[in-house]
């Protein structure tokens, strides 16, 4: 701790020394939070910093001097720049600074602050040549966008085409397919119909036919011939004779 407070009253005093990097980061985690607390300048603050600092010069300088510049700074009020190795032990050595303290460098960001800036330029009259050339090419983009235009009128019409011709394709086949369903369906009914009244024309047919009497080429005897009434003559002339 008294290494660390030498160290600390020296920053403050000197604003920048010269120590190993492990030493550097040590001091700054020290140190800071001493920074921070003289932003409130009173008795009490000055107390507590002087019981870690040990050293009257150092708290003066540090609420008389570093405080009102680190006043807008919320934190990080060290920097660490290294400069290589010592040559006895190669230990790695640095540079620990107050950041408000660096001259060059708070210069140099001055200037890439005012280097960034946008600027604004100013707008003069327009020549005529320039006008008609601002005219030619608005007219040339005014074309444009209406041959685009027309364009994708003209490719949206044949793809709407194609689609309603590629839709109304299955539905002509379907169709085609129906009507031929349905006359196939209608032959395959009329034939049975067809066949069934040819059964029943044809026993109709046969019984309007007369039947005919078989003819026999022998000749009729006369016996055959005769008549009911002399059958039962000779009938009972047989009886009377057997009598």
């Amino acid at each position: 701790n008294a290494m660390l407070a030498n160290m600390a009253s020296s920053l403050i005093l000197h604003k920048r020394i010269t120590t190993t990097t492990a030493k550097a980061k040590a001091l700054r985690v020290y140190v800071e939070p001493l920074i921070t607390k003289s932003k409130d300048d009173s008795t009490h603050s000055r107390r507590v910093v002087f019981s870690y600092l040990q050293d009257k010069d150092a708290v003066t300088e540090l609420f008389r001097e570093v405080s009102p510049k680190v006043m807008d700074r919320p934190g990080g009020y060290t920097r660490i720049l290294k400069t290589g190795t010592r040559v006895g032990d190669a230990a790695e050595m640095c540079v620990i600074e107050l950041v408000d303290y660096n001259e060059n460098m708070l210069s140099a960001q001055d200037d890439s602050k005012s280097k960034s800036g946008r600027r604004r330029r100013g707008r003069g009259k327009k020549t005529q040549v320039e006008a008609s050339a601002g005219a030619t090419t608005k007219t040339t983009a005014e074309t444009a966008t209406e041959t685009e235009e027309i364009g994708t009128e003209g490719s949206e019409e044949e793809a709407t085409a194609q689609v309603e011709q590629v839709e109304a394709e299955p539905a002509a086949k379907v169709e085609q397919i129906e009507a031929q369903q349905e006359v196939t369906t209608g032959q395959d009914e009329a034939e049975p119909e067809a066949e069934v009244e040819k059964a029943e024309e044809e026993p109709v047919a046969e019984a309007e036919q007369p039947a005919e009497e078989p003819e026999s080429d022998e000749p009729i005897n006369e016996s055959d011939a005769q008549e009911p009434g002399d059958e039962t003559k000779s009938d009972s002339e047989e009886k009377k004779t057997e009598e």
